[in-house]
């Protein structure tokens, strides 16, 4: 196709220029099942070759990276992304848990230092970035807080408005950012998947263009960007293992979407193994994935940004998975606590449940073996612990005061 990008329906392999459609398949649409994941989600496609035969093979990666990544993506300039600095997360490399050495390299990809402390903003930047493009305003998403939170903060960098719908159960920190960011902010009686309903009745009614996960086809690619920058803090290698904490599916298919296109370009041989981590009480992706009929079932996680009863990505994320051998790892909320407060007393990381989620998975492969001596290991942080003050309360004790030194110790 003579275009710079093109979409490809993950149900049928149908595809479609830009200029013919803007968020899923319609047909594959029509067939989706309302107790099964939707059906018709579009993987964006790019000229690989073109893109290969624009640079030398050595200057490659760094013409792409001195870009903003422009050539994978579907904008035109990096001059339509806001002011704030998003992405370029550190990659921390630590030798030692509790004072333990261990025999891999585990990496920490601290995404809390993101604008507004969560990986989500890697998605409401390239959305808020095409609107800017096409002069877009008005910025609709569903979310239980972290993508909304970030798209409140992008838009009001960028002057755009940005209306969130949010189940009323979402943590009073995420709301909290919502409402200070300046978002219209409508809380559902309800689940995020009856959030997310009624914000796609609110799309189709009012015009607004919509930011949901997965529905929305570039919030995977602009997610998908950390993985170029693991391959590039890594020496541009790729991993061993990537950990990755999973609700929708649509963070995952993003670090799958990153790796995928850096070996469609020839920077690397092979897909990391990338482990899905889900807890035991919200786990419809990886409970799924060998099963002939898709049966949901309700979730109540401690990690409320991996709470999903209706995984929106799922398809995608189950054909990535099957394609690249990938691996689910479930997990206890317990573990999930445990994993947070570990992180934050051997680390100084505070990250939230669902990001904690992803290092519970990296312990449980620990303790099974499963992690091979000198191998290149990524947990993926995903939120910080300020997110979510109310879960981690059993965790800690905050000592009485004092009006003396009567009793302390040196």
């Amino acid at each position: 196709m003579d275009t710079k990008y093109y979409f490809e329906c993950t149900t049928c392999g149908k595809t479609y220029l830009p200029d013919e459609i803007e968020y899923v398949c319609p047909e594959c649409e029509k067939a989706s099942n309302p107790d099964e994941p939707p059906k018709g989600i579009l993987k964006t496609i790019y000229n690989y070759e073109n893109i290969k035969s624009s640079y030398k093979k050595d200057k490659l990666y760094d013409k792409l990276r001195k870009n903003e990544f422009v050539d994978l993506l579907p904008i035109s300039s990096p001059k339509y992304f806001s002011m704030l600095k998003v992405g370029k997360t550190p990659l921390y490399n630590v030798n030692k848990i509790e004072n333990k050495h261990l025999s891999y390299r585990l990496y920490l990809k601290d995404e809390s230092q993101n604008p507004t402390y969560s990986f989500k903003d890697r998605a409401s930047s390239l959305v808020s970035a095409y609107a800017k493009e096409h002069k877009i305003n008005k910025i609709v998403a569903a979310s239980t807080g972290n993508a909304g939170s970030s798209l409140a903060g992008i838009c009001a960098a960028q002057g755009q408005d940005a209306i969130i719908f949010v189940p009323k159960a979402a943590p009073k920190a995420k709301l909290t950012q919502i409402c200070m960011y300046g978002a219209k902010l409508i809380p559902v009686d309800g689940t995020y998947d009856d959030a997310f309903d009624l914000s796609m009745e609110a799309t189709k009614k009012f015009g607004w263009y919509n930011r949901n996960t997965a529905y929305n086809p570039f919030t995977i690619e602009g997610k998908k960007i950390v993985s170029y920058e693991i391959f590039q803090q890594l020496q541009k290698t790729a991993p061993d293992k990537v950990f990755v904490p999973v609700g929708d599916g649509c963070i995952i298919s993003g670090v799958f979407k990153g790796f995928e296109d850096l070996l469609k370009l020839g920077l690397i041989s092979k897909m990391p193994v990338i482990i899905a981590v889900q807890s035991e009480k919200s786990d419809n992706i990886v409970r799924n994935l060998k099963e002939e009929k898709f049966v949901s079932k309700p979730s109540n996680t401690v990690a409320d940004s991996i709470a999903v009863d209706l995984p929106r990505n799922y398809w995608m994320t189950k054909l990535f998975m099957e394609t690249y051998s990938a691996e689910g790892c479930i997990v206890s909320d317990e573990e999930i606590l445990s994993a947070s407060k570990k992180i934050s007393e051997n680390f100084g990381l505070f990250s939230e449940p669902a990001a904690a989620a992803a290092f519970a998975g990296l312990w449980k492969y620990q303790k099974e073996k499963k992690l091979n001596p000198g191998e290149k290991v990524v947990v993926l942080l995903t939120g910080s612990g300020l997110k979510d003050l109310a879960s981690v309360q059993n965790l800690i004790e905050i000592p009485k005061a004092i009006n003396t030194l009567e009793g302390i110790e040196d």
